[in-house]
């Protein structure tokens, strides 16, 4: 009888793939009810000679952005209401340039939440500097 069990082979049977798609359509499921679905925001950006923008009389606004804080000329300021600081689009018929300096620290999120910002404003062309 020892001799009958040794000869026997174990006989293998077929993967089910039940199971396997079971567990793939719960995965589906919960990444699908777990993310969210968010609209992102567009922000326009020009390459520099695509503008066709002629002098204007009026001098550029130089804007410095930290991770901190805003200065405009030099004198600091608030993020929040910065469009009012600035006074663009009262009566003047000519487009103000804004040129926006970068510090060392500044998040890409920090930039593009200012540049969002100053989009919009109407008379408004916003110029940012490049370079470290």
């Amino acid at each position: 009888m020892l001799a009958n069990t040794q000869h026997r082979r174990f006989r293998r049977r077929a993967l089910s793939m039940t199971s396997l798609i079971d567990v793939i359509f719960l995965l589906l499921l919960f990444f699908m009810l777990t993310s969210t679905f968010s609209k992102y925001a567009e922000v326009e950006l020009l390459s520099a000679g695509s503008g066709n923008i002629g002098p204007t009389n009026q001098p550029p606004i130089f804007m410095r952005l930290t991770q901190d804080n805003v200065s405009i000329n030099g004198t600091q300021h608030g993020f929040d209401n910065l469009l009012e600081t600035l006074k663009i689009g009262t009566d003047d018929v000519e487009k103000q340039t804004v040129l926006v300096s970068v510090g060392r620290t500044v998040t890409s999120q920090r930039l593009v939440d200012l540049l969002a910002l100053l989009g919009r404003a109407d008379g408004i062309i916003v110029q940012v500097l490049g370079g470290r």
